[in-house]
């Protein structure tokens, strides 16, 4: 029996993704020495609300972050924002996501996205000044996607993200690239069963460079003022591997509750589960009423003392969709709650599709 090309690609991809797992798969003794981890924070408040649990089951602009073929079940087109008080009020770090969605053809879709953190101004010290008072920096750390996503049939989707690392203060700086790849698969009489692999941040390893590695001294033979630049270390992208599965309980035509389950392979950290639900309730001259709750279990991450994560695994959100015009483009505000040991972690955004 001949395969369909739709099967075909989807072996193919799937085949990748599984071959790269024993490249790129690690253990807990690698945790700590892989960078660019802001790569590993979900900067959206819907994805992020239910432990990211979602990886089979979700769709549109977010799937950027989780799995990139989700991107192919988006609207004609979708915007969406983000601003996130990374690790609490205490941290004083903000993220901001923004990213943009459009329908290429029948099946495909081409999205874009951008992540930056704003750690504020930081002040300058040196060997000889120790107290400061000399001016302040702004790391710069941005994330930007650049994806395309396709449905290959009517249950099975695939696609390819690429992110554009980049970590820098005003001396120095590190920049590289990467790549995600996802398939999914969804079956059942109402397409309520769903199986996704996601591979992400797949890349070559970065390195530092800069006026800031340099150092300035005096030859004592010539007397002559010298520079040399220190030698760096590079360092791995923190790889990972999503395999997930989800289900839908249809209770009727306004009552939906999906379950998902995630198990990830972390190459630099320990290995997690996730498991969320999101319930959905359509009404009220169709808006929507989304309620979300998850949990991300890692061993030791009940243990105060050896714990090596700073969430906690609690997740919640809440998220309200409505109709505006004539058009049925859709208007909604997220909100989305992680737990963490520095505070709770707050997310709010807002989206626009247009269909």
């Amino acid at each position: 029996m001949r395969l369909s090309k739709s099967f075909r690609v989807s072996f193919v991809l799937a085949g990748m993704i599984v071959s790269s797992l024993t490249t790129f798969a690690g253990n807990e003794d690698r945790a700590g020495s892989a960078g660019a981890t802001e790569l590993l924070i979900n900067p959206w408040s819907r994805s992020s609300s239910w432990g990211g649990a979602g990886v089979s089951s979700i769709k549109g602009l977010e799937a950027l972050f989780s799995n990139v073929a989700g991107l192919a079940y988006a609207d004609k087109t979708e915007i969406i924002f983000a601003r996130t008080n990374w690790l609490g009020g205490i941290s004083d770090i903000a993220l901001n996501g923004f990213g943009l969605a459009q329908r290429v053809g029948e099946n495909g879709v081409m999205g874009v996205s951008i992540m930056s953190m704003n750690f504020g101004d930081i002040p300058i010290t040196t060997t000889e000044l120790p107290e400061g008072n000399i001016g302040t920096f702004k790391p710069v750390f941005t994330n930007i996607n650049l994806a395309y996503a396709r449905q290959f049939s009517s249950s099975i989707s695939g696609g390819l993200n690429l992110k554009i690392v980049s970590e820098a203060i005003s001396n120095v700086k590190a920049s590289g690239v990467a790549v995600d790849i996802g398939i999914r698969y969804a079956t059942g009489e109402n397409d309520q069963i769903k199986f996704a692999i996601s591979l992400k941040n797949v890349g070559a390893p970065l390195e530092y460079s800069g006026d800031g590695i340099s150092l300035e001294m005096l030859n004592p033979n010539t007397g002559i003022l010298i520079t040399s630049e220190q030698r760096v270390s590079s360092f791995e992208l923190p790889s990972l591997l999503h395999i997930a599965a989800s289900y839908d309980f249809l209770f009727d035509e306004s009552n939906k509750l999906t379950m998902g389950f995630v198990y990830t392979s972390n190459s630099f950290s320990k290995d997690q589960y996730r498991l969320g639900g999101e319930y959905t309730f359509s009404g009220l001259k169709q808006a929507y009423f989304i309620a979300r709750a998850g949990y991300i279990y890692e061993n030791g991450i009940f243990d105060n003392v050896n714990r090596t994560n700073s969430l906690t695994g609690l997740s919640a959100g809440l998220s309200v969709d409505f109709p505006v015009g004539k058009n049925e483009t859709m208007i909604g505000i997220d909100y989305g709650y992680r737990s963490s040991t520095l505070g709770g972690i707050h997310s709010i955004g807002g989206r626009i599709n247009l269909k």
